[in-house]
C-alpha cells in the first residue's frame, strides 16, 4: 500500500468536489481580513515593539509559562487586560483556537453539560471533543432552544453544572447573540456563560471592550478576547474569575505544555488596548464604512448586519467560487466560503470591512459585484 494512500484519496475526493483548499498570496483591496481597525500595520504598534526591544524584551519566550517562559510582559498584559475588560483576571494564549480549546476541554467537568450555539467556532468544537462534559447543540441565536436543552437534560437526570457557549458576533453571518436573554437563562439555571468576543473586541462597546462589556466582572461569565483581529496582533485573552486562571494554569494542557507566546507580542497587545482608548475615531470611521457598504452592497443581497461582517449568500458552491474569482481578478480580495466552514447550501461571499479600504473602494466593489453576479 502506498504511503499516505488514505490521505491522497481524501485529497482527491475534495478536489473532485471542488473543495480542495490551497494557500494563495494576498492581493487586491482588502475585503477578507479581520484587521478591522487597520492596526496590523500601525506605526504605534510597531513603535511599541521597537521600544520593547530597546528595553531588552526578547523575541522568544524560551519555554512554557510554567518553566522559564513566563516573562514580565505576559504578566503586565494580563493585569492591564483584566483592568481594561473589568474582569478579576486574564490569561494570555498564543491563539484564539488554543484559548477556546483549552477553556472548553478543561473547565467543564464530567457530569456537566455544555449547551453551545449551532454556529460556534471550530475551536469550541475541538475543546468539546477533548473534554469530559456532555454537550448539546442549540439553534442559532435561539434562547428558547438553550433553555429547552437544559430542561431536557435535567429531566433526564443531569445534575452537574451547565455551561452556555456562544459568540457575541458570528464570524460568517455578522449577526449578534441575544446576550441579555442568554445571561438571564444562565442566572436562572445557575450556569456559566462563555462568550467568544473574537469579532467584537475592539469594534463594539465602550472603548472597544466588546458586546459583552455589560457582563464583564460577573462571577459566572468568561469571555475570550482575540488579539489577532481588530487588535492587529496575535494571541487571545481569557478573562474571568481568578479561579478560571488558576485552574487553567494547573489543569489546562494546551496552556501547560505550550511554549509561551512572544513577549514582544504581549507588549504590542498592551499598546493596542491603549490605542483603543486613545483613538476612538477608528471605530467611528468603521461605523461610517459599514453604512456606506450597506447602501452600496445591499442591492446584491448583502445582509444589513450592522456589523463589519457582511455575507452574500449564494448557496451554490460553484457559483460562489466563480464570483470570488471574478472579484479577485478585478482587484478585490473577496473570498468564497463553502462547507464545511458553513452549513451545506449556504455558500457565500464573506465581505469583511476594514480600515484598510475607504468608501471609494466599497463603492467600486458594489459595481464589480454587479458584474460578478450577473
Amino acid at each position: 500500500m502506498p504511503m499516505f494512500s488514505a490521505q491522497i484519496r481524501d485529497l482527491s475526493e475534495l478536489e473532485a468536489q471542488d473543495r480542495l483548499r490551497r494557500l494563495v498570496p494576498r492581493a487586491g483591496r482588502d475585503f477578507s481580513s479581520n484587521d478591522y481597525l487597520g492596526l496590523a500595520g500601525s506605526s504605534r504598534l510597531a513603535a511599541a515593539v521597537t521600544d520593547a526591544i530597546g528595553r531588552g524584551v526578547p523575541l522568544g519566550s524560551g519555554g512554557s509559562r510554567l518553566l522559564r517562559g513566563n516573562h514580565p510582559e505576559h504578566e503586565a498584559l494580563e493585569k492591564e487586560a483584566a483592568r481594561f475588560f473589568g474582569s478579576e483576571s486574564a490569561l494570555f494564549f498564543s491563539s484564539g483556537f488554543a484559548a477556546n480549546a483549552a477553556l472548553l476541554s478543561t473547565l467543564p467537568q464530567r457530569g456537566d453539560l455544555v449547551v453551545h450555539d449551532a454556529l460556534v467556532h471550530a475551536s469550541a468544537h475541538e475543546g468539546l471533543r477533548l473534554g469530559r462534559a456532555d454537550h448539546r447543540r442549540a439553534g442559532h441565536n435561539d434562547p428558547d432552544a438553550f433553555a429547552d436543552a437544559i430542561a431536557d437534560w435535567r429531566r433526564a437526570g443531569g445534575t452537574g453544572r451547565v455551561w452556555i457557549a456562544v459568540e457575541s458576533l458570528y464570524s460568517m453571518d455578522g449577526d449578534r447573540a441575544p446576550l441579555p436573554a442568554l445571561a438571564a437563562i444562565a442566572a436562572r439555571h445557575d450556569a456559566f456563560l462563555l462568550i467568544d468576543e473574537a469579532h467584537a473586541t475592539g469594534v463594539f462597546g465602550p472603548d472597544g471592550r466588546g458586546l459583552a462589556a455589560a457582563c464583564d466582572g460577573a462571577e459566572n461569565v468568561i469571555t475570550l478576547r482575540t488579539c489577532g483581529k481588530a487588535l492587529g496582533c496575535e494571541g487571545a485573552l481569557l478573562c474571568g474569575p481568578r479561579v478560571m486562571r488558576d485552574f487553567l494554569i494547573n489543569r489546562g494542557r494546551a496552556f501547560i505544555f505550550s511554549t509561551a507566546p512572544s513577549p514582544l507580542i504581549a507588549a504590542a497587545v498592551r499598546a493596542a488596548l491603549r490605542l483603543l482608548v486613545d483613538e476612538p475615531e477608528r471605530r467611528a470611521r468603521l461605523r461610517t464604512l459599514i453604512e456606506v457598504a450597506e447602501r452600496a452592497l445591499g442591492a446584491h443581497g448583502t445582509a444589513a448586519t450592522g456589523s463589519q461582517i457582511m455575507p452574500i449568500l449564494l448557496g451554490d458552491d460553484a457559483r460562489t467560487m466563480r464570483a470570488a474569482e471574478h472579484l479577485q481578478a478585478a482587484g478585490f480580495d473577496v473570498r468564497g466560503i463553502r462547507p464545511p466552514t458553513v452549513p451545506a447550501g449556504t455558500s457565500r461571499l464573506r465581505i469583511s470591512l476594514t480600515l484598510n479600504v475607504g468608501p471609494e473602494d466599497v463603492n467600486a466593489l458594489g459595481s464589480a459585484l454587479s458584474e460578478a453576479l450577473a
